[in-house]
């Protein structure tokens, strides 16, 4: 290496415990694209545990994204996107020399699809408007990465995307201050999957002093796969594949890693079981690298204890309005959703819904059960040992209002990232009252600003406290904070068990075909 790449004369030049890389200057940032920090998981590696990379001589040159984790591309051919050697982050900052904190952003996609570098992900708006070092990073996905194997024969992790987090994030750690970032000021984040994934962190004992602070944007942590339920979609991800029933873990490590992905989808949207919110794909509770599921961990104080800013938007699963036609399979539907998880008291939450017959309640109930009620047990659990914010995002441009549609699923992120451009909704969002949209964009980025630099958000958002008034921040048109939201629905969820699927119908799993396992 001559004088002209060492990082006293370009500063885009910087030393990684693995090697030099080389990045560049866009705008008003700078920037380094698929900077690896695992080998590929490729071959033998295949469902397991995330390993380092390999060092390397010379300057890398890191100015090109990387590849996407194998993943489908909902097209209208059966093509699969990505590679097996997809452990790489993004790290971009301001294009000053200043200490900064550091974001850590685990991307969304229901554990299936996304990457670091996801248009609205890429984060330069972000890292210059709220001067942070920001780091997206990538990790298997679906069968490759959410599916314990465990039942089927031969030596695998239980949760290879979490072994790749929790890499990434020891990755960080020891580099970080090479980019200009605080390594004693880290702060995790995560929206949808992604958010589960930060509660999730939290909860791994591993992780301890990896992060200092924790965002979760919508977080469906009550998805948590018990080894029983990951033993029917392994059986199910086999029966797909045409193999034998006796197949092992290395048989599967023969197959090429698209025909996996293709299996995995298939079981998803044909084994019918998305009804039952019984999904393919999420961390498992293993005893090692995750002890217990994350509600156990925070009801018991063990999880780390770092400021904890979450919460969700009001209309999360609005698209379901239009699903079912009819009243009475609504109210049905209603009730299959709740029961898998527990019988006794899904009757009770269902009328807190009014039956959940019509349209927008049975809508309410989806996106309450797949994220508000497990966001506010955690909240209520975490605001007992450390500062707790909690939020809801009611904010909608007018076209999503006229179209009943609301505050959507991600639809925040476009006041997070500060880019409505790069929404797939943009058409939509930017109609309206742009003012509106600018200035809740402002508010916003000061809050989560505040968060990362300060540990705390602007005076104006005042804690949680569970035990008192539940107080949360409604980010609107015009943010106000209101106590106990929701408090008869919340109340209705008080007694019921989102630990684990199956526990609600004991035969469940003999009815689909499997016995029901018992693990030690």
């Amino acid at each position: 290496m001559n004088d002209s790449d060492s990082p006293g004369t370009d500063p885009l030049v910087v030393r990684t415990d693995s090697g030099w890389i080389r990045g560049t200057r866009e705008e008003k940032v700078r920037s380094w694209r698929g900077v690896p920090f695992g080998a590929s998981t490729a071959g033998a590696r295949r469902f397991r545990a995330a390993e380092p990379v390999p060092s390397w001589d010379g300057v890398r040159d890191c100015t090109e994204f990387g590849a996407v984790a194998p993943q489908p591309t909902y097209s209208w051919t059966d093509r699969i996107d990505g590679d097996e050697d997809c452990l790489h982050l993004d790290v971009v900052r301001p294009d000053t020399d200043k200490q900064l904190p550091v974001v850590v952003y685990i991307h969304g996609g229901s554990f299936i699809v996304g990457s670091s570098h996801m248009l609205m992900l890429r984060g330069f708006q972000l890292a210059e408007q709220m001067d942070v070092v920001y780091v997206s990073i990538n990790f298997r996905l679906g069968a490759l990465g959410y599916l314990d194997l465990r039942s089927l024969d031969g030596e695998c992790s239980a949760n290879p995307a979490v072994t790749d987090q929790l890499l990434a994030l020891q990755w960080v750690k020891k580099n970080i201050a090479a980019f200009g970032g605080d390594p004693d000021n880290i702060t995790l984040m995560g929206e949808s999957a992604g958010g589960a994934a930060v509660l999730t962190l939290m909860a791994v004992p591993q992780a301890e002093g990896l992060f200092h602070r924790a965002i979760a944007q919508s977080p469906p942590i009550a998805m948590i796969h018990s080894r029983r339920q990951s033993t029917f979609w392994a059986r199910e991800l086999v029966n797909r594949l045409a193999l034998p029933r006796a197949t092992t873990i290395d048989t599967l490590r023969e197959e090429p890693f698209a025909d996996i992905v293709r299996a995995g989808q298939s079981m998803m949207w044909r084994a019918g079981e998305l009804r039952r919110l019984n999904s393919c794909y999420a961390p498992t509770v293993d005893g090692e690298l995750i002890p217990d599921h994350p509600f156990e961990v925070f009801k018991q104080g063990k999880q780390h204890q770092v400021p904890l800013l979450l919460g969700t938007n009001s209309d999360e699963a609005s698209f379901s309005k239009y699903i079912l036609q009819r009243s009475s399979a609504r109210a049905r539907a209603g009730h299959r959703l709740l029961a898998s998880f527990d019988q006794e008291h899904a009757p009770e939450v269902v009328a807190a819904y009014g039956g959940s017959h019509a349209r927008a309640d049975f809508a309410a109930l989806l996106a309450d059960a797949l994220f508000w009620a497990p966001t506010v047990r955690i909240a209520e659990k975490h605001s007992r040992t450390q500062p707790t914010w909690m939020y809801r995002f009611d904010f909608a441009p007018a076209a999503l209002r006229w179209l009943g549609l609301g505050a959507m699923h991600s639809l925040e992120l476009s006041n997070i990232f500060g880019d409505a451009s790069t929404s797939r909704l943009k058409m939509l969002t930017t109609m309206g009252n742009s003012s509106d949209m600018e200035n809740l964009t402002v508010t916003m980025q000061q809050h989560w600003a505040a968060f990362m630099h300060e540990g705390r958000p602007l005076d104006s958002w005042p804690l949680y406290d569970a035990a008192h008034d539940r107080k949360t921040l409604i980010f609107d048109v015009e943010p106000h904070v209101v106590e106990d939201p929701y408090a008869e629905r919340r109340e209705a969820w008080a007694d019921y068990d989102m630990h684990e699927w199956g526990n609600g119908s004991t035969d469940l799993l003999d009815r689909l075909g499997y016995a029901a396992l018992s693990f030690e």
